[in-house]
């Protein structure tokens, strides 16, 4: 497992904490003050794990992270000021795996590392398949038929639970707890909106609909009866 973490952040003093308490922690440290020079040393040598601001100069930290969520599967913790439901969802939108507003308490930040660390880490690597869909867990790439889709992170990692759990009922509390790993808050519709987000990258060849709402309970995945 690559113990390399990068930090993409432009407030010195907070780039030198973060700084002694990883390399405290075991981690080497590799530091960019910018956006596009992280996202440079993102892409040229890829990390274990990036922990990104949100305003960064030139480019902001939500760009860097979809560009580098479009071609790459590495763990990206967001780091903000920024502490509205709306804000986490943007976020999480944008292809960050977890979110921690400032100020942060440094046990927790490296917790939530530990955690995306063991799950970004390969083990026993399977292929789900139901009826034409097809999700390979070494590679984290999804095909329907012919057809590859593109998944940000967490719509990879919800897919992957019903793929897991074909044709039972997945309640919303058991999609927060798997997915998401901790409480994001009872008032956000974050599954609904994941679930539309998978939904359209499912059935955009016109294929027929796999994930159904059952009212009341949550979601299944099953072929049309």
């Amino acid at each position: 497992m690559d113990t390399r973490i990068l930090i993409i952040e432009d407030d010195e003093a907070i780039v030198t904490f973060l700084r002694r308490g990883l390399a405290y922690d075991g981690y080497e440290v590799d530091t960019a003050a910018d956006g596009q020079t992280g996202l440079a040393m993102a892409q040229e040598n890829p990390p274990g794990l990036v922990v990104l601001d949100w305003m960064l100069p030139g480019m902001d930290g939500l760009e860097v992270c979809r560009i580098l969520r479009a071609s790459s599967p590495t763990p990206i913790l967001m780091l903000t000021a920024r502490d509205a439901v709306h804000d986490r969802v943007q976020g999480l939108d944008a292809g960050a795996d977890d979110y921690m507003v400032k100020p942060f308490n440094l046990d927790e930040l490296l917790a939530r590392i530990r955690a995306l660390l063991r799950r970004a880490r390969p083990n026993n690597p399977q292929i789900y398949q139901y009826g034409d869909l097809s999700v390979d867990t070494g590679t984290r790439l999804a095909t329907r038929g012919e057809r590859v889709i593109a998944l940000t992170a967490k719509e990879y990692e919800l897919l992957e639970l019903f793929m897991r759990h074909p044709r039972q009922v997945l309640t919303r509390e058991l999609i927060y707890d798997d997915v998401w790993g901790y409480d994001f808050g009872g008032e956000s519709n974050i599954i609904e909106v994941y679930v539309r987000y998978l939904r359209q990258k499912l059935e955009s060849g016109d294929e027929p609909r796999l994930i159904h709402t059952v009212r009341g309970m949550g979601y299944v995945l099953r072929e049309d009866e």
